[in-house]
C-alpha cells in the first residue's frame, strides 16, 4: 500500500466513515499485516493491486495459526473497506473480493442480566459515599437507564447534561448526536457526583463528566473492569460488561411493554435489524406468559 494511498485512506474512515480512533487504528493494523504477509509470501511492496488468491492464502495462515472465524472476518473487513476505497477514487477496476464469502461463525447468545441481579447489585451500593462510589454508581445507572455504548460514556462531557431538562445529549456511532431522557433517581445522582466531582484536586480533563480520582477522563479498561467487579458478587454470568449492561437494558424495556421502534431510538441504532437482536429475551418472556395464560396449556 502506498504512503499517499495509507493517508487518504486514514482520513476517509475518520473524516467520511467518522469512524473512532480505535476502529480507524484497527483497520490500519489489519493492512500492514497483510502486507509484511504479501511482501513475505508474494514479494510484492504494496497491497494496491493484488488477486483474491493472494487474499485466500492469507485467510488459510490465519486460519492455521488458530485464528478464530470472527477475528478473520473482522481483518478480511478491514481489506475490504480498504479496496471498496480504491474503486471510489478508480486506483483499482474491479475489487479482488467479488467471489469472498466470509466464514461461517457461530452466534453468541448474549445473556443479559436479570432484573434481580440489577436490584441485588443496586441494593448492595445503596449509598454510596465519596467520590469513586458516586461515580461507580452513577456510571452503572446510566448503563442501565439510558443504555448508552461504553465510548459514549466515555465522551460525556458536562455541557451535554441538561440538569433543567433531565436529559443527556449522546454523541454516538458516525458523530450522531441523540438527546436521551434520565430518569429522576439518575438525575439526582448526576447532581451529587458533580457536586463530589468539584472538589477533586488538579482536573486535567475538565470538559469530560467521568474522571478518575486523578482527575483524568476515563478509558475503556477502567470502565469494563469497573462493570465487571460490581457484578461479581452478585452474577455467576461469564460476561459481565458495560454492552451486557446495554443489552440488559434494551431486554428489560422489551419485556416490560416497551415497542422495538422507541428502544431502536433510544440505542441510536440506524436500522431495526440492529435492534431485532435484543428480542430474544423478550420473546422467551413472551413465551412464558403464554404457556401460563392460555387455556390450551392448563391440564
Amino acid at each position: 500500500m502506498t504512503t499517499n494511498n495509507k493517508d487518504a485512506f486514514r482520513d476517509y474512515l475518520q473524516l467520511e466513515k467518522k469512524y473512532s480512533p480505535h476502529t480507524v487504528n484497527a483497520y490500519l493494523n489489519d493492512l500492514s499485516f497483510f502486507e509484511v504477509f504479501n511482501r513475505e509470501c508474494f514479494g510484492q511492496d504494496t497491497i494496491d493491486q493484488v488477486n483474491y488468491n493472494q487474499i485466500r492464502s492469507w485467510i488459510v495462515l490465519l486460519v492455521d495459526d488458530g485464528v478464530s472465524n470472527v477475528t478473520v472476518n473482522r481483518k478480511i473487513a478491514s481489506l475490504k473497506a480498504f479496496y471498496k476505497f480504491l474503486l471510489k477514487i478508480k486506483q483499482i477496476q474491479v475489487s479482488p473480493f467479488l467471489k469472498h464469502k466470509a466464514l461461517k461463525t457461530e452466534k453468541k447468545l448474549q445473556i443479559p442480566f436479570s432484573e434481580k441481579e440489577l436490584v441485588e447489585a443496586l441494593s448492595c451500593n445503596s449509598a454510596p459515599e465519596g467520590f469513586q462510589e458516586v461515580r461507580d454508581r452513577l456510571i452503572v445507572e446510566l448503563f442501565y437507564t439510558a443504555g448508552i455504548r461504553r465510548a459514549e460514556l466515555i465522551q460525556l462531557k458536562l455541557s451535554n447534561v441538561n440538569f433543567a431538562a433531565g436529559t443527556i445529549k449522546v454523541l454516538g456511532k458516525r458523530d450522531k448526536e441523540r438527546i436521551l431522557p434520565v430518569l429522576g433517581v439518575v438525575m439526582e445522582q448526576l447532581v451529587l457526583y458533580v457536586k463530589e466531582r468539584s472538589v477533586l484536586e488538579n482536573i486535567e480533563d475538565e470538559d469530560y463528566l467521568f474522571l478518575t480520582k486523578k482527575g483524568l477522563k476515563l478509558n475503556d479498561s477502567f470502565v469494563y473492569r469497573l462493570i465487571n467487579s460490581y457484578f461479581s458478587s452478585v452474577s455467576e454470568k461469564v460476561k459481565k460488561s458495560p454492552h451486557i449492561l446495554r443489552h440488559t437494558f434494551a431486554t428489560h424495556l422489551l419485556n416490560n411493554g416497551a415497542d422495538l421502534n422507541s428502544v431502536k431510538e433510544l440505542l441510536g441504532h440506524s436500522s431495526l435489524a440492529s435492534t431485532q437482536i435484543y428480542t430474544h429475551s423478550s420473546l422467551n418472556e413472551l413465551k412464558k406468559v403464554y404457556k401460563e395464560a392460555h387455556p390450551r396449556n392448563r391440564k
